[in-house]
């Protein structure tokens, strides 16, 4: 807050001394640099409110650099977020829109998300969805990771689709007994699903998204990509599709 409030300092400063200012500071001697000192602080004591405006603007510059930011981003890699080629892709694959999430099983925001997203493409119908494993919340998520992407890659991407969301309601820890079941209550090959866990295939599926992840700056979940810019967050369906319909045009 106090590097804020002295950044907005600053900021009020130039804007009221207006530009060629600081050249001009150095020239001044001491005794002219004091005055000029005195007298913004009297205006700024008689006038608070040139602070607020400027945090203001403060703020407001720093999101626009970080919406541009994000923008950029997702641009640079593009490729890898929307055609990764391994990710489950759901929704209307042929959508005009493509929304991609990065979730991590234990993440109780992901698991508000959940439902909010399933209702947004089945109101909306033209919406590509994609997937990403991103465990971070510890050894639990990283089995429900490696759990559902082995699903994937021995079962197929409805296999998947149903351990996903078993998943995202799976009260307890993820031990071997319990994904056995959950397997088995799913009609799936437990054995080979639990089995292809820790194979390379899904380690350097986890890998790669990691390394997206950091490249995106992302260190949350869940976090979207809508078409082409980045979310940071839960966001609620109505919301999302407002931002949906403003992409359309």
């Amino acid at each position: 807050m106090m590097i804020r409030f002295s950044a907005a300092c600053a900021l009020a400063l130039s804007l009221l001394a207006g530009p060629g200012t600081a050249a001009d500071l150095t020239a001044m001697t001491d005794a002219e640099r004091a005055a000029f000192r005195a007298e913004v602080r009297a205006y700024l004591l008689d006038n608070p409110e040139v602070i607020l405006e400027a945090v203001q603007l403060l703020e407001q510059r720093q999101a626009d650099a970080q919406v541009q930011a994000d923008l950029d981003l997702v641009a640079d890699n593009a490729e890898a977020i929307f055609n990764d080629g391994y990710s489950w892709v759901g929704g209307n694959p042929d959508g005009d829109i493509t929304l991609v999430e990065f979730l991590d099983y234990r993440c109780g925001y992901c698991r508000r998300a959940m439902p909010e997203v399933e209702r947004l493409l089945a109101e909306d119908g033209n919406i590509r969805l994609i997937v990403k494993e991103f465990p971070i919340l510890g050894e639990a998520s990283e089995l429900s990771s490696r759990f559902a992407i082995a699903a994937k890659q021995v079962a197929g991407p409805d296999a998947y689709k149903e351990v996903h969301d078993a998943l995202m309601e799976l009260s307890g820890d993820p031990t071997e007994a319990v994904l056995q079941r959950l397997a088995e209550g799913l009609g799936l090959d437990a054995g080979a699903i639990l089995a292809a866990m820790n194979s390379g295939a899904v380690t350097d599926e986890i890998a790669r998204t990691r390394a997206l992840a950091q490249r995106l700056q992302i260190n949350g979940t869940p976090t979207f990509v809508l078409q082409d810019e980045l979310l940071r967050g839960f966001l609620p369906a109505d919301q999302m599709a407002v931002m949906i319909a403003q992409k359309r045009g």
